[in-house]
């Protein structure tokens, strides 16, 4: 592909053409995978390889695309191996630390609105006391609008993982994906978490 078709697909892509930006990902692919081969330390390729980082760089893509602003020949790309990279870099940190959520920040799925306190109060970086509550029905209602809008395999890792406690191995087999994928999922779905909640503690009130 010459610069100004490429050119052509990224203008579209900015605009929201979904089939430009697939065109545009296949095209940048071999370009991609050029620069991250070898990224992947030894110690961490039986948990997860390439194919597993551009699988999340591209959903993040199409996720964060209309904030694009293109600068010049090549921005695109780089654009792209800094997703990329960054995917990379969260899920060995996530694969290291390899804790699953404590007992009292986890939150059952299906049971009463306060069962949500735990995952609002992690994203919000609070503790609960006995002067400060979530306001129950306004947070479960915001967690679920905001997994019906995520793509699934985001929403169903943040269920899995946060609202059920499941571990990443569990996840996995379930997903059908590598554990280190399942890190990579992990990640971006709590970063896209907190984006479309905003200041989660707004639903947090002060009344005794």
């Amino acid at each position: 592909m010459n610069g100004n078709g490429e050119q052509q697909l990224i203008d579209r892509s900015v605009k929201g053409d979904t089939d430009a930006l697939s065109e545009l990902l296949v095209a940048c692919d071999g370009r991609l995978r050029s620069r991250l081969d070898g990224q992947i330390g030894r110690r961490y390729r039986s948990a997860f390889c390439i194919d597993d980082v551009l699988q999340v760089t591209y959903t993040e893509a199409f996720l964060r695309i209309r904030s694009f602003r293109p600068a010049g020949d090549g921005m695109f790309l780089n654009w792209l191996t800094r997703i990329a990279q960054n995917t990379l870099v969260n899920a060995i940190r996530e694969l290291n630390c390899q804790k699953r959520p404590p007992r009292d920040r986890l939150v059952e799925h299906s049971v009463a609105d306060d069962s949500y306190v735990g995952l609002i109060e992690t994203l919000a970086g609070s503790q609960s006391t006995p002067s400060r509550h979530v306001a129950r029905e306004e947070g479960r209602a915001a967690i679920e609008a905001a997994l019906a809008v995520m793509p699934p395999d985001y929403a169903k890792v943040i269920r899995m993982f946060h609202l059920e406690g499941r571990s990443a191995p569990e996840i996995a087999n379930e997903l059908g994906r590598s554990t280190g994928a399942v890190y990579m999922l992990k990640s971006r779905a709590w970063d896209q978490l907190a984006r479309l909640l905003g200041d989660a503690t707004r639903f947090f009130s002060r009344n005794a």
